[in-house]
């Protein structure tokens, strides 16, 4: 979609492992993604690091379930991801979500400040990321599952629900 702010991709993302990759820097590197209706999986196959080439490959993957489950997959990760540099891009591994609220300046007509909420963050930890393994997410319950006001005033989910008779939701 459209960038509305450079920020808000910092606090936007599904990211397997976010780093300073680069899959033009070699003819093996690829990015490919499959979707099945139930599935999205997007791999990042053989790429490395811009500013460090040397380190070797990388191989790994996200897939998004309909269900709500992501999977993060990791086939070839040769070093450390808590060595990789961040001084030219950021290293994250997890997930985060914000939104964007423009605010109309009074004094100052045609000028608009924008704000940037987040909604919350997901960190794994990095030591965690190696060859061979994975990471399965699993969304907890909220109150949009709810189709009828029972269950919905009665969830014992952390949030204060309540019964929209309008929405049905």
């Amino acid at each position: 979609g459209e960038v509305v702010h450079r920020m808000l991709t910092a606090t936007q993302y599904i990211a397997p492992l976010m780093a300073n990759f680069d899959p033009s820097v070699s003819r093996n590197s690829t990015v490919r993604y499959f979707d099945n209706g139930t599935a999205l999986v997007v791999q990042w196959d053989h790429v490395h690091l811009q500013d460090n080439y040397n380190l070797g490959s990388f191989t790994f993957q996200a897939t998004l379930l309909n269900d709500g489950r992501i999977i993060f997959g990791y086939k070839e990760i040769p070093v450390a991801v808590t060595q990789i540099s961040s001084t030219n891009h950021p290293v994250k591994v997890g997930l985060s979500d914000a939104f964007v609220v423009v605010h109309r300046i009074q004094q100052i007509p045609n000028v608009r400040r924008r704000t940037i909420y987040e909604y919350h963050r997901v960190e794994l930890q990095m030591s965690k990321i190696t060859n061979l393994s994975a990471v399965e997410m699993i969304p907890l319950p909220t109150c949009l599952q709810f189709t009828s006001c029972s269950p919905c005033v009665t969830a014992q989910i952390g949030f204060n629900c309540s019964w929209c008779s309008k929405l049905q939701r």
